[in-house]
């Protein structure tokens, strides 16, 4: 992996997971003029899912890192439709976030920063979005986060 964004992922020691295939019928992107659309990426690991309830079971601090892991899957999907080349990626337009909470949970928007502040690190103002977090009753396999994305490229 070389680049300016290769070089900043390495810089703050993080790695890309390689882009996560489809679990079910869905393209993992789309590439539409100059923008892509990536789908939900759930919170996983190198050791699998992040799962659990915020709220209940899982601490702020753990759902922010699982939506950090999302941020990272949503970026390697970007390489994946940009042939490899995460450089051509112009900026972030648009995160929607997913929380796995309680109904009495209300740091949506905190846990979501996970992603939010790990992509204005990584791409500086370019990583900086319009953003929707919300609460979801439950989510695929359990997870505690999921985040799709738009993404500017050139």
């Amino acid at each position: 992996m070389s680049g300016k964004i290769a070089t900043k992922l390495s810089e703050l020691g993080l790695n890309l997971p390689d882009a996560p295939a489809p679990a079910a019928n869905y393209v993992p992107w789309v590439v539409i003029g100059d923008l892509v659309f990536v789908s939900g990426q759930i919170s996983q690991d190198t050791s699998g899912p992040l799962r659990g309830k915020l709220g209940a079971e899982v601490s702020l601090d753990e759902g922010v890192e699982a939506a950090r892991a999302c941020a990272l899957s949503l970026l390697a999907q970007v390489k994946a439709a940009c042939d490899g080349d995460l450089d051509r990626l112009v900026r972030v337009v648009k995160l929607t976030g997913f929380v796995n909470s309680t109904p009495d949970f209300t740091d949506q928007p905190k846990v979501v920063n996970g992603a939010s502040d790990l992509l204005v690190e990584i791409l500086g103002d370019a990583g900086r979005h319009t953003r929707s977090a919300v609460s979801a009753a439950s989510l695929p396999l359990g997870v505690q986060v999921e985040i799709e994305g738009i993404f500017q490229i050139g």
